[in-house]
């Protein structure tokens, strides 16, 4: 049976330039301590806790993971709620601020998978494809 109710809107988070600059010169430095202070420093923006959790899957550390996927996954929703969205609608990868949050959701599907979360991870991939599917073609 096809909806006849238009989808929502996409929603776009703002820019955070003091966030993104900050996140740059950590990315420079290359060390988790550079991320932690973005993340210490700007604890609403998901893509410091992104660049932590992909890290820490990195470094196989998945319980790590796992917790910075949540942070930044938990403080992205609260993002996405204040900038109009509703619990269900696009979120477009295309859109740069919505990146951090979008990492966020596949990196929690990965660590919930190896930490043996199987149900999480699954509705954590689904919640990444029906936000963009091509955030999940990206990251995947």
């Amino acid at each position: 049976m096809q909806n006849l109710l238009p989808e929502p809107p996409a929603t776009r988070l703002p820019v955070s330039e003091d966030a993104d600059t900050a996140l740059g010169r950590a990315a420079e430095s290359g060390t988790d301590a550079a991320y932690q202070q973005v993340a210490a420093d700007y604890p609403a923006y998901s893509a410091a806790w992104a660049a932590l959790a992909a890290n820490a899957l990195a470094a196989d550390q998945p319980v790590t993971a796992y917790a910075y996927a949540r942070t930044g996954y938990h403080r992205g929703l609260d993002a996405l709620r204040r900038s109009g969205w509703k619990g269900h609608g696009p979120v477009p990868w295309s859109h740069e601020p919505n990146r951090g949050f979008l990492r966020c959701l596949h990196s929690l599907s990965q660590a919930a998978a190896a930490i043996g979360e199987s149900d999480e991870a699954a509705r954590c991939a689904q919640f990444l494809r029906d936000s963009d599917p091509a955030a999940a073609d990206a990251l995947t």
